[in-house]
């Protein structure tokens, strides 16, 4: 068995201008601040620490108010401009078909995720799509990971797994789950440490068949 598991944001899908429309709704309507760019607000996110409600709404902790009005707003901004990065869809089309097993492991909520998915075409490729709200815990903590690979009924003797991800986090997750770190170079992080480097996608299947025909 193969296994390999994305991130979503960054590593699948360009969903940079939507995240930052949603923020500065937020921003505007229950703050009154002026807007960031999505410069701005994808750096934010991909620091390794960083308090989100202080840099965003200027609140040291999450309001629940702002929960609320991310996600109203969100729910139908996430499927605005959401685009797959070049060489996804044949790379998924390629692994799906050679009975490679894919999944989703991302940090946003598994309903935006399966929403943004379904809106591109490519939800039906993954078998799960796993968020912070499905274990109780986000990357660069590896159980989601864990839950996927539990729920193949994964072998660390006789299968082989990777992660692919733009973000420090999903190596970090990768590594504590025992399986392969893929960094990203397309996507939202210009920085992370990984067992491949990959410039370009369609990398992935040298990674995932070695020395054979796809």
């Amino acid at each position: 068995m193969k296994v390999v598991i994305f991130d979503m944001d960054g590593t699948l899908i360009d969903s940079a201008r939507d995240i930052t429309a949603t923020i500065n709704h937020v921003r505007l309507i229950n703050h009154g601040l002026e807007p960031l760019s999505s410069e701005e607000v994808v750096e934010i996110i991909n620091r390794p620490v960083r308090n989100l409600a202080k840099l965003f709404y200027g609140t040291e902790n999450y309001e629940t108010r702002d929960k609320v009005l991310f996600e109203s707003h969100y729910y139908d901004q996430c499927t605005q401009n959401p685009q797959l990065y070049p060489g996804i869809d044949e790379l998924l089309a390629t692994l799906f078909v050679s009975g490679v097993k894919l999944s989703v492991a991302t940090n946003a909520p598994s309903l935006f995720a399966c929403r943004m998915l379904s809106h591109l075409g490519i939800l039906e490729r993954f078998d799960h799509v796993v968020g912070p709200d499905t274990v109780g815990a986000s990357k660069p903590d590896p159980e989601m990971l864990h839950h996927i690979l539990k729920n193949y009924g994964f072998d660390y003797g006789k299968h082989h797994a990777w992660m692919v991800g733009d973000n420090q986090k999903d190596m970090d997750a990768a590594r504590h789950a025992g399986i392969g770190a893929l960094y990203a170079t397309w996507g939202f992080t210009s920085e992370a440490q990984g067992d491949e480097i990959l410039a370009s996608p369609l990398r992935i299947l040298e990674i995932v068949f070695p020395s054979q025909e796809i």
